[in-house]
């Protein structure tokens, strides 16, 4: 793939996209070398992460009548993932001293 965007005609900008893309690939080859993903038993699809946020968003943000101010769905969505990635207390702690900050600096 690299050898055959290197081969590409482009203008300037173009080029200059098609080497930021290139470096990119080069510093991540061992993150898409899919044979040695696979050896290591490790995910290459992405049916894993299209069913989390199935779980985590549509699941709660899509309910029949349900409608969400962006901020607000965007808090719950926030708190969703932490409530399943194991990061609740210390995210919803962290919520919980930047009120009291905004609260006792209003006066």
């Amino acid at each position: 793939m690299i050898w055959g965007l290197h081969r590409l005609q482009a203008d300037a900008f173009a080029r200059a996209e098609i080497d930021k893309l290139i470096t990119y690939l080069q510093n991540h080859r061992q993150r898409i070398d899919d044979d040695a993903c696979k050896a290591e038993g490790l995910p290459i699809g992405s049916g894993a992460i299209e069913s989390a946020n199935k779980f985590i968003s549509h699941a709660r943000l899509k309910r029949s009548g349900a409608w969400w101010v962006v901020t607000n769905g965007n808090g719950m969505l926030r708190l969703r993932c932490a409530l399943y990635n194991g990061t609740f207390d210390r995210v919803f702690q962290k919520y919980r001293s930047q009120k009291i900050k905004t609260f006792w600096t209003k006066g």
